[in-house]
């Protein structure tokens, strides 16, 4: 069963739980709930092709609400343990937040990335390469759920790059489960794909994670 299709079922057996309408085709906007190995598994698994890529195709650190903070300081500002001072023109000065990837405190914005927990890379290799420019700054820019995008070290997020789970994983050991999670949760969001090294990964790790159920607003 494709990914569509499995999300429309998932769509109208939920509806009830999640307080929605069942529609008869699930569609941006629709809530799909499932455990999160069952979301992997239908994620369809398809080789890599990164043809054409150009970090510049996802225009990203936008504005898209228009108060004057970009989608950086929007994360850096939501994800602090100890709230920073915003400034004019967004400037942010003091705060304190957790690196999850390497377990590390930071109290300085500066030494911080927003990461994708997708890769710009990636997604383009799993699908985003056939999409329009407006989808490509949405996925890069997705305020939309949390689990899009986090601000980590700039260390632990060079050192991942635009490595998926079969290549890299996050240092501290313990933040794994999430992790991989996350990974499914943001490609089964946006449609993506994953390539067989990926995906087998993926079911590695979270064979030894429990089996949570997850929510997920599908972004197209």
């Amino acid at each position: 069963m494709s990914l569509r299709a499995l999300c429309t079922v998932l769509a109208l057996s939920a509806a009830t739980a999640l307080g929605a309408s069942g529609t008869a085709q699930a569609a941006p906007g629709d809530t799909v709930v499932l455990h999160v190995r069952e979301a992997l598994a239908a994620l369809p698994a398809e080789a890599e092709n990164r043809e054409g890529y150009n970090r510049d195709l996802f225009r990203h650190w936008v504005d898209a609400d228009r108060d004057g903070c970009s989608t950086r300081a929007e994360i850096l500002i939501s994800e602090a343990t100890a709230p920073p001072t915003v400034g004019a023109n967004c400037a942010i000065s003091g705060g304190e937040w957790f690196s999850p990837y390497d377990d590390r405190t930071v109290t300085s914005a500066r030494d911080l990335d927003i990461d994708h927990f997708v890769p710009l890379a990636e997604s383009w290799d799993s699908g985003a390469s056939a999409w329009s420019a407006s989808e490509r700054e949405a996925f890069a820019n997705d305020l939309g759920d949390p689990r899009s995008l986090i601000a980590v070290t700039a260390s632990s997020n060079r050192s991942k790059s635009d490595q998926d789970p079969a290549e890299w994983l996050p240092p501290a050991t313990a933040y794994r489960c999430v992790y991989a999670s996350a990974w499914v949760i943001v490609k089964t969001r946006w449609g993506l794909s994953v390539d067989p090294a990926e995906k087998e990964a993926l079911e590695g790790i979270l064979a030894g994670c429990p089996d949570e159920e997850i929510e997920v607003v599908l972004a197209r």
